[in-house]
């Protein structure tokens, strides 16, 4: 509710404000002609006229979307969906792995047994992260649990790495103790398996987590592609052994064993990125250009520009310097534009802390 001691401006305070924000001079009653289009006055007006108690212009604000679904509901639910349904094609190719290797012996089978296995259970820390995410901010956790996604992804990176261990131990063991192999037919088979399994597992998840911005989401789509290669790796294997050359399938249980690793490697840096409030680069130079277009024609300087991920949504901090005459209502409505305009433009955006001063104090302009 609007704060009795600050009233809602009228209309030609309004219009006044936005003259005054983008001409440099208030318009005194006068019809406003400036030369920002139409709908630009019009959003600047009615953002103006909704967050007066919200924003101030030597300060931080925020403004509100009313009848639309929250993004973050969606992409949450969004990667709900991929998680299930990922955890359900990878537990049906692990069962069908798991009766071959009870039959053949196979340690490369084993090794991508494990992988597909592990990789069904990292579903279950990325499920309830995005289920946090649905979670209303508290007055503890004000930002919301968007960081227990990227949590989950640590887990995700540790089951990985866990893997490869493991995978690297057994195929050691496999070469100073060969042991001969049965049903070489059916371990092709279930290699063929466990490739077509991950592979569509793989592209579901990293489809989805590329949509949604998920650091997790998307460790664990490539996750899921390396088992699928570690399934080709066992269909190599068999070829090996079939053709007389027991040591391929200890040797192809440690190729698995480093193409693990380099995606440990990888996965490890974009988690561990997100979880420092490191940002790709691409997206900072994204935000930058779309501040730019959003104050393009009014009296304001972008001095300083920064964004952090928490989960899968963006947040960020924006300066501006206008001239120390500008007052408090045109401040705002430059704020409120440039607001509307990067929410349109970037749906991953969760919010975004505008502070408008004076130039005086504030740093030089951004080039």
């Amino acid at each position: 509710m609007p704060n009795p001691a600050s009233p809602v401006p009228n209309s030609d305070a309004i219009e006044s404000a936005i003259h005054e924000a983008y001409l440099g001079h208030p318009s005194h009653g006068n019809r406003l002609e400036t030369s920002i289009p139409a709908e630009t006055a019009l959003t600047s007006a009615a953002e103006l006229n909704h967050s007066h108690s919200h924003d101030h212009a030597h300060g931080h604000g925020h403004s509100h979307t009313h009848g639309a679904v929250d993004p973050e509901i969606v992409a949450s639910e969004r990667g709900l969906w991929a998680v299930k349904w990922s955890f359900v094609g990878l537990l049906i190719t692990a069962i069908a792995q798991a009766v071959v290797f009870a039959l053949s012996g196979s340690v490369a089978l084993m090794a991508d047994l494990i992988h597909n296995v592990g990789d069904a259970m990292t579903s279950v820390p990325l499920g309830v992260a995005f289920l946090l995410a649905r979670a209303k901010p508290s007055p503890r956790f004000a930002y919301g649990y968007g960081r227990a996604e990227d949590l989950a992804g640590v887990a995700i990176v540790a089951v990985i790495f866990l893997s490869a261990l493991i995978t690297g131990y057994e195929s050691i063991e496999r070469l100073r103790h060969p042991q001969p192999l049965d049903h070489l037919g059916a371990l092709a088979v279930a290699a063929v398996i466990g490739f077509i399994g991950n592979e569509v597992v793989a592209l579901f998840r990293l489809r989805v987590g590329r949509a949604i911005n998920s650091a997790a989401l998307v460790a664990d789509g490539l996750h899921a592609r390396a088992d699928g290669l570690v399934s080709l790796a066992v269909l190599v294997s068999a070829l090996g052994v079939g053709l007389g050359y027991p040591w391929a399938d200890p040797v192809m249980g440690l190729v698995i064993t480093l193409v693990l690793l380099r995606v440990v490697w990888q996965s490890t840096q974009t988690v561990f990125t997100r979880l420092l409030d490191g940002v790709e680069p691409e997206m900072v130079d994204r935000l930058r250009h779309e501040i730019a277009h959003g104050v393009e024609g009014a009296a304001a300087t972008v001095t300083q520009v920064k964004a952090r991920w928490l989960g899968h949504r963006l947040y960020g901090e924006v300066s501006l310097a206008v001239e120390p005459g500008l007052s408090v209502a045109a401040g705002n409505a430059i704020a409120s534009h440039l607001r509307t305009h990067l929410h349109q433009q970037l749906p991953y955006l969760a919010d975004v802390t505008i502070q408008v001063q004076p130039q005086e104090l504030t740093a030089p302009a951004l080039e």
